[in-house]
């Protein structure tokens, strides 16, 4: 069995969305100091590297972090790679046999994009509002991609979030597959249980 760690590790010099709040990582107690332990303080926003967007994330009524079904995070994942740059439309998911998959993630040239530090690149690969709706039509329930927004940076009304969001797929952002060839793996996505919370970081493995 091999084990893919495809989380992008949460530091000070990550890149961020524009407008999310800066990761801050302050040691308040260290043992070099003459503390008696290692103590750290994390500050970041719900939003940070790899994470996981709720229903409650657009929507007041929606599904929160905790109440996610974690039947829906675990389990057969479909990996997808898409070559090409700008949008993934809903032609070039049907060149794609979904089957009976529910849970897909797109493996682009985004994840090279993590080799950037601190840089937030903006012409990233994203998926358009019908290619959203097709997945919501066939079936799919979670949908991840490797950069920090599965729309585009262009957009001003977040429609893919709301398409898939409004149907109760819940997205996961910020994914590093630069290691994964496409194929089917099992996924393992556990998101900080955080009461009533739009979004929280996730520690997502892949198993083949």
């Amino acid at each position: 069995m091999k084990i893919y760690d495809v989380t992008v590790p949460l530091a000070a010099e990550m890149p961020l969305y524009p407008g999310d709040p800066e990761v801050v990582v302050e040691p308040k107690k260290r043992l070099r100091d003459g503390d008696p332990y290692n103590l750290t303080y994390y500050g970041f926003g719900s939003h940070t590297g790899t994470h996981i967007d709720a229903p409650y994330h657009f929507d007041e009524r929606g599904m929160t972090v905790d109440q996610l079904p974690l039947e829906l995070l675990i389990g057969r994942t479909r990996v997808i790679e898409f070559t090409s740059a700008g949008g993934i439309d809903a032609d070039s998911l049907r060149e794609h046999d979904l089957g009976d998959v529910v849970r897909v993630l797109f493996k682009t040239r985004n994840s090279y994009l993590w080799e950037k530090e601190q840089t937030f690149v903006q012409n990233y690969v994203h998926l358009t509002e019908a290619a959203a709706q097709y997945l919501v039509e066939s079936g799919i329930k979670v949908v991840g991609i490797d950069y920090l927004s599965i729309d585009g940076y262009a957009s001003t009304n977040l429609a893919v979030h709301r398409v898939l969001l409004d149907n109760g797929v819940i997205i996961i952002e910020g994914l590093d597959l630069r290691e994964v060839e496409p194929g089917d793996y099992e996924m393992i996505c556990l998101p900080l249980k955080i009461k009533g919370g739009d979004g929280a970081p996730v520690r997502v493995v892949l198993r083949a």
